[in-house]
């Protein structure tokens, strides 16, 4: 099968034909209908999670499965969106209700298959979705109703699990808090689109391109700022001089976090959803973080139970209350990916989607 391969750090992507065994006990093949371009993949071919190449790339994804291992309860024919986190269900952690930081959780790269030279094969985040095929655990497979448009069902694994849960689940948005929203990729607009369904207002969207001003209000943001020294200034303007109640950080940079925690009022919090690097150290003061009272938390995996909250998002996108459409900057061919890697690093658009025939 022909599949998005990496050989190493700040390597270009390439397509090329790697082999995958067949689905062991309790495993399924599930053949990819659409798959996410997504800023973690990026954060593999940089090196930022040091992941082990050569690697396939892509954890965002739909599709429907094509065989089924002995001691699986999926149906072939059933369609999917994969689950880069699937819960043990049974270290402390999914005992306490916190599936999203499970201990058995896979690292950035899982060894599986092989390169048509026979190389060693890994695969992201357990994953390697931006293939024609996918062999997985079956908990990593979400059942979800038939139809759903594959573009708009393959970013409820990773872009709005994660963006709606941070809002939902995280910060618990109320209906008329105030919300700002740094960095409007993916995750940030589905940030804005799950800030507009809990009735938050108003909503700021900000970032450093002009360009994501008509994506960010398609997606529900009331006010949208460039990025800038006056950023703080603007932000309390349109907050009666307080400043947001709740800001989320969709970036992953210490820069833009601090610029997040100065948008927050006193008393308010910082939900900390993108990802950013390991020496990329935040500094605050410590008479700041006493005075202002504001909490710093992060988001990991929209703090949601994907088995639970997936299917929840997909009726909701398939009776039309959801609509993923403002997410979706373009569809493209695998070929294509490697371009698309480079719009993500110009930060041009929200997600592109590679889909594949049917």
């Amino acid at each position: 099968m022909r599949a998005l391969v990496v050989r190493g750090r700040d390597a270009t992507p390439a397509v090329e034909e790697v082999r995958l065994p067949a689905p062991g006990p309790g495993e399924l093949r599930v053949r990819i209908r659409a798959a996410g371009i997504c800023h973690s993949d990026l954060s593999m071919v940089n090196g930022t999670l040091a992941p082990t190449y050569p690697l396939v790339l892509g954890h965002e994804a739909a599709g429907v499965v094509t065989e089924a291992g002995p001691g699986t309860r999926l149906a072939v024919g059933t369609e999917v969106v994969l689950n880069w986190a699937p819960a043990c269900r049974a270290c402390w952690w999914c005992r306490q209700g916190e599936p999203w930081l499970c201990a058995a959780n896979a690292g950035p790269a899982v060894a599986r298959g092989e390169t048509a030279d026979g190389t060693p094969l890994h695969v992201t985040l357990g994953l390697g979705a931006l293939a024609e095929e996918v062999v997985v655990p079956e908990r990593a497979a979400v059942g979800v109703p038939d139809g759903l448009p594959p573009e708009q069902a393959a970013l409820l694994g990773c872009a709005v699990l994660t963006g709606a849960g941070a809002v939902r689940n995280t910060a618990r948005v109320a209906p008329g808090e105030s919300v700002a929203v740094i960095g409007l990729g993916g995750v940030g607009l589905s940030v804005l689109i799950a800030a507009r369904a809990a009735g938050a207002g108003p909503i700021i969207a900000v970032d450093v391109a002009e360009a994501k001003r008509e994506l960010a209000l398609a997606a529900g943001a009331t006010d949208f700022l460039l990025s800038d020294d006056q950023l703080s200034k603007e932000v309390r303007a349109r907050t009666e001089g307080r400043g947001v109640d709740h800001a989320f950080e969709c970036v992953g940079r210490s820069a833009t976090i601090r610029a997040a925690w100065r948008l927050t009022r006193r008393g308010g919090a910082v939900t900390v959803v993108g990802m950013g690097a390991r020496d990329d150290m935040v500094s605050l003061a410590a008479l700041d973080i006493f005075h202002s009272a504001r909490t710093l938390r992060s988001s990991v995996y929209g703090s949601a139970d994907p088995d639970r909250e997936v299917p929840e998002l997909a009726r909701a996108l398939s009776d039309g209350t959801l609509d993923l459409r403002p997410l979706v900057s373009g569809r493209i061919p695998l070929d294509e990916a490697p371009a698309a890697f480079d719009r993500l690093a110009r930060g041009e658009g929200a997600r592109w989607v590679v889909t594949f025939p049917d």
